[in-house]
């Protein structure tokens, strides 16, 4: 009797461990991305307003896209050799650093969340450009200047027509014209960069 009641509390307890164990892992990869956190920090914020939960996502994505911009500028000077492309890079850098700061300014103002570094797609990128050649560098990032800047294009438009608040359609409208500039300029540096070859 003894023995089946000591192997029972043993493997309750086991049962316990194992089971806080996956929980704590579980939570510990949404933390791992800042992005999902501020949006889990806005869920909570915005819990009983559905409208202003949904205009914090253009916010949010935002800013992970200014901080995946303004590291890979940073990494183009770096890494790269060719002028173009570190100028291109330099050029993002200004360029969202202070877009970064309008959207700061707003969500602060809408107490909305933002990401406090970068999302793990971005560190990803970071991370995979990083390890490429020079050569090969300079057309990965063209490559992905272009990708990044038609989605941002995308995410800014529905912004600016479906945003619930006024002034967060306004900002996205404002943001418009700077990023289809980046995307014809990025276009042009990977002409350049394919035809390296």
């Amino acid at each position: 009797m003894r023995k089946t009641s000591l192997f029972s509390k043993m493997l309750l307890g086991a049962a316990v461990v194992t089971m806080s164990f996956g929980m704590t892992s579980c939570k510990e990869n949404k933390e791992d991305d800042p992005k999902e956190v501020a949006e889990e920090q806005n869920e909570e914020t915005f819990d009983n307003n559905d409208e202003m939960e949904d205009d914090s996502e253009y916010l949010v994505t935002a800013s992970a896209i200014d901080m995946k911009e303004i590291e890979l500028g940073k990494l183009a000077q770096q890494k790269s050799t060719n002028a173009d492309v570190k100028a291109y890079g330099q050029m993002m850098v200004d360029a969202h650093t202070k877009a970064s700061e309008t959207t700061k300014s707003l969500a602060q103002k809408k107490n909305v969340s933002l990401p406090s570094s970068l999302s793990e797609d971005a560190q990803e990128a970071y991370n995979d450009l990083n390890d490429e050649s020079a050569m090969d560098f300079n057309k990965k990032y063209a490559d992905m200047m272009v990708d990044v800047h038609e989605k941002a294009i995308d995410k800014m438009e529905k912004a600016s027509e479906k945003a619930n608040d006024e002034e967060i359609r306004m900002w996205a409208a404002n943001m418009l014209p700077d990023l289809r500039k980046h995307l014809e300029e990025a276009k042009s540096l990977k002409e350049k960069m394919d035809n390296m070859e």
